[in-house]
């Protein structure tokens, strides 16, 4: 996979086209001498089926490579994007929030949170389609680094157009940063495998969303220290911490991996910066060659390409999808902090902190549970993303009639982040091998900035035209959110009926590699090709019947 024009000697990628070749299965023993590794594998190869054990050893090896990574920045990303959210309520009794040391209005606060998503979804396909192209490691530390500079310039904000300006300015930088991250994946995992990845680094949203609501505690005790506000504080550190980071993930993660024997050559950009660490080596890599190679194959990409993906209807009942999950789940972490106060005024500040942070306790318990098993039953996917979205469904409804009990509505907030938890990562791995099988590296690359992109209108229609946002439904008393809570619903609803047109239009129609592409024959369009590693995967625990056509 690698990233560089190839010059006298080169050996192919593993990854091009091997054509019928591919077809080829050598079965080696466990056992296999791992001094005898080639100079360099061609595509022409036969592929070498390794024991399960062995496989699972090297892909257990890539994720303590990968995703400690991926979390950590996710978090950070996280808690620099959302915790303008929490600042909205930090020291209000001493008049030391947002918006009354601003001075902004509620629909200042909305226009402001639109504008981030606003730019976000200009910039996410081009983010992606340069990641494609170039480095993905320098793209994710170049994306890292710039939101922690944004994040940073934010202590200084002393008016509404700042914030406003700031806040666009952070979604052009963050944008490519989630769909990147998938996209990335799938250079180093089959896509019957990112499903339980995804979900293992998306925990660091929920924990970033606990974690700005607990330690805004700590920050609201540091109000006034160094003639600052405990808001400023916490813009300060986050953006700091980001800054840090987005220098060390250069030294961090790894690059495309080579076929084995494949030297890495450096651009004229990457003279200038740290050579990128290897994530496996040795018969490791080996063994990774020949077990992607079953369903990772690149090649150059065009417009023509870009544009067959951009036509292939099978995109937009997954953006749908997204819409709606995103939108209630941004929206619910921008605004879980106003809701929870709306339920009981009397709570403080801290208070509502504290009892921000179990939504996404349980967002994070409801992924570990159910991702792993939505992986195993890959071909299920939509079956529990809309069992999911029923659960938040049934959140909002609770949140919504159970007036007179407040803790019975808290407890609705928790079912909608339960909810929250398995929806956006089943989304995207669903993305990830409908794409990857159809179109390729250009089309996981274009679908994931697509599906995040477009769908994060879903996160500008709750966070400018819901909640504070709609004047009239921002009324104090018991009805206070109504409308914004059904419209929710409504969304969530538009997400369910989309997977299910999914089903049935991939049911008459197939997911077949698509024929425009050049070069392609078709004769790499088998499940057992496509779905080798989870095939053997699936039969050495049992389970083959259950994912038989």
């Amino acid at each position: 996979m690698a990233s560089h024009d190839p010059g006298p000697g080169h050996k192919p990628s593993p990854y091009n086209d091997g054509g019928s070749d591919d077809k080829e299965v050598a079965v080696l023993s466990a056992k296999q001498d791992s001094s005898i590794i080639p100079a360099a594998a061609t595509p022409h190869d036969p592929i070498v089926d390794y024991p399960i054990e062995r496989v699972e050893q090297v892909y257990r090896k890539l994720d303590l490579r990968i995703i400690p990574a991926f979390w950590v920045l996710y978090f950070l990303n996280s808690a620099i994007r959302s915790n303008i959210g929490i600042a909205q309520t930090m020291n209000a009794k001493d008049k030391h929030d947002l918006l009354s040391v601003l001075g902004l209005t509620p629909k200042d606060v909305s226009t402001a949170l639109a504008l981030f998503y606003v730019s976000y979804v200009l910039f996410d396909l081009p983010s992606n389609l340069i990641m494609s192209r170039l480095s993905p490691r320098v793209w994710m530390a170049r994306i890292v680094l710039a939101v922690g500079i944004i994040g940073a310039c934010f202590t200084a904000v002393q008016s509404a157009w700042s914030v406003k300006f700031l806040r666009f300015l952070l979604g052009v930088v963050i944008a490519g940063m989630w769909p990147g991250m998938a996209y990335y994946l799938t250079l180093f995992y089959p896509p019957s495998r990112t499903g339980k990845r995804i979900g293992m680094y998306f925990t660091a949203a929920q924990v970033s969303a606990a974690v700005v609501g607990l330690v805004s505690a700590g920050f609201q005790q540091m109000d006034g220290l160094g003639g600052l506000v405990g808001f400023r504080w916490m813009f300060l550190i986050y953006g700091l911490l980001g800054i840090i980071l987005g220098i060390t993930l250069l030294w961090w993660l790894p690059d495309r991996p080579l076929a084995p024997g494949e030297v890495r050559k450096k651009g004229w950009l990457m003279r200038f910066l740290p050579a990128p660490p290897e994530a496996l080596t040795g018969e490791d890599a080996l063994v990774h060659y020949h077990d992607l190679r079953r369903v990772y194959h690149t090649r150059p990409w065009n417009l023509r390409d870009l544009w067959y993906v951009l036509i292939d209807w099978r995109l937009w009942p997954l953006v749908l999808m997204y819409f709606g999950v995103v939108g209630v789940g941004i929206g619910t972490q921008l605004y879980g902090s106003v809701i929870i106060a709306s339920i009981n005024p009397n709570f403080t500040g801290v208070q509502v902190s504290l009892l921000f942070a179990p939504i996404w306790i349980m967002d994070l318990i409801a992924i570990l549970l159910v991702m792993p098993i939505c992986d195993r039953f890959h071909k299920y996917r939509p079956v529990f993303f809309s069992a999911a979205v029923c659960i938040q469904i049934t959140g909002l409804l609770t949140v919504t009639f159970a007036l007179h009990n407040q803790w019975a509505r808290y407890g609705g907030l928790l079912m909608i982040g339960f909810g929250l938890g398995p929806t956006v990562p089943t989304c995207m791995a669903w993305t990830n091998e409908i794409f990857q099988k159809r179109h390729r590296e250009v089309g996981v690359a274009t679908a994931s900035a697509l599906v995040s992109g477009l769908g994060n209108l879903g996160s500008i229609v709750t966070t400018y035209a819901l909640y504070t946002g709609w004047p009239e439904d921002a009324a104090k008393g018991p009805y206070q959110f109504r409308k914004s809570n059904f419209t929710m619903i409504g969304i969530l609803c538009l997400s369910i009926a989309s997977s299910f047109v999914m089903i049935a239009l991939l049911k008459v129609f197939g997911n077949e590699p698509s024929q425009k592409l050049q070069g392609n024959s078709g004769t790499d369009s088998g499940d057992e090709i496509l779905d080798g590693a989870a095939r053997r995967e699936a039969h050495q625990r049992g389970l083959g019947r259950l994912l038989k056509k």
